[in-house]
């Protein structure tokens, strides 16, 4: 996919405060700067010499000033079923749905963590409430702030270094805040901003449209917790803009349109067999049931949030090797291999 670029306007200015008088003693023209600050000029369409002149000002290196990769695309987080089947989007809004105690906020703490170590600023919109999970994204996350006027001025401090990740309370949606705040955000920063929307109460799991409009929805499921596979995320309902074609690896592609078909089958067979036993199905469809089981148990993931409970060091999966591994299950290749072998771990072994 081509990259979208944009001028980092906010770093621009912050090093260089007169920036009309600074571009027209270097022999650049006022309107030309000007107009490429608000987007009129198509990075793309600019002169090489006006950018290194401008990077010369602002005393930074064309990949600073020149911000690449703003369109739809995921970001990876090294949580393989995230990853594979329900994506982030960078820039985009992530909406976690689920009821009570199922884990939410403990994914939304491991999430921050992990991104904040791949160099993300994380930054959470404390509500103020005492729901179990909160302390793990309290320490997880670098700011946490209580009203909007603080998270903007947080953003604002960091945004033209970094790209942003923004935890929030569904109280702000109802409330306007967050549609306030990301108003007057639009005229400060290039750099996205990626908004994880929480549900603290635990209301709209059962709505349509919980959040409004969403970039990637992840939707925690009942029967994943009662078996203890973590993360508990609905592999057949949980999706991702990044998903339509156009934006996502053609390998990537086609491997989590085939996890899904798998899981979609096992979930159905599941039901057979809990209440007629393996002997009652097909040979066929006994093994779609058993890759479906291995698959199942592959994407369960120990997290580092969660390591003084599991006594499991947390397990980091590039989107590569999540590929290659449900690739293999996919195929046969772990046929022989027992779920249980699979379950709650990193990468699969590499057998001759």
């Amino acid at each position: 996919m081509d990259e979208d670029l944009q001028l980092n306007v906010p770093l621009l200015r912050r090093r260089v405060p007169n920036l009309t008088t600074a571009a027209r003693t270097a022999g650049l023209r006022a309107a030309t700067v000007s107009n490429l600050c608000t987007g009129k000029i198509p990075i793309g369409r600019a002169e090489v010499k006006t950018l290194v002149a401008l990077a010369t000002l602002a005393g930074c290196s064309l990949d600073e000033l020149i911000i690449r990769g703003s369109g739809i695309r995921m970001i990876e987080t090294g949580i393989k079923a995230l990853d594979l089947l329900a994506p982030v989007v960078r820039g985009g809004t992530v909406g976690f749905v689920a009821h009570p105690n199922m884990g939410q906020l403990v994914l939304l703490a491991e999430v921050m963590l992990r991104l904040r170590k791949r160099g993300f600023a994380t930054v959470f919109w404390n509500p103020g409430s005492d729901a179990p999970g909160m302390d793990h994204i309290l320490a997880q996350t670098e700011f946490h702030h209580s009203t909007r006027e603080e998270i903007y001025e947080r953003i604002v401090s960091l945004r033209d270094e970094k790209d942003v990740v923004l935890g929030v309370d569904r109280s702000t949606v109802l409330s306007g805040e967050l549609f306030s705040l990301r108003e007057s955000l639009k005229e400060v920063g290039s750099r996205p901003i990626t908004i994880a929307l929480v549900d603290m109460n635990c209301e709209v799991v059962d709505e349509q449209d919980a959040y409004g409009p969403l970039d990637t929805l992840w939707r925690f499921d009942a029967d994943l917790i009662s078996r203890s596979i973590y993360p508990a995320i609905d592999p057949i309902v949980s999706t991702s803009t990044v998903l339509e074609g156009a934006h996502l690896d053609a390998i990537h592609l086609t491997t989590q349109q085939r996890a899904r078909k798998l899981l979609r089958r096992y979930r159905e067979l599941r039901s057979l067999v809990a209440a007629h036993g393996l002997d009652k199905i097909s040979e066929a469809d006994t093994q779609l049931y058993k890759r479906g089981e291995r698959l199942e148990s592959f994407l369960a993931q120990p997290f580092f949030v969660a390591e003084p409970y599991t006594q499991k060091p947390g397990e980091w999966l590039s989107l590569y090797d999540t590929l290659e591994d449900v690739r293999r299950i996919l195929d046969g290749e772990m046929d022989t291999v027992d779920p249980s072998e699979l379950f709650f771990r990193g990468r699969l072994e590499v057998r001759a």
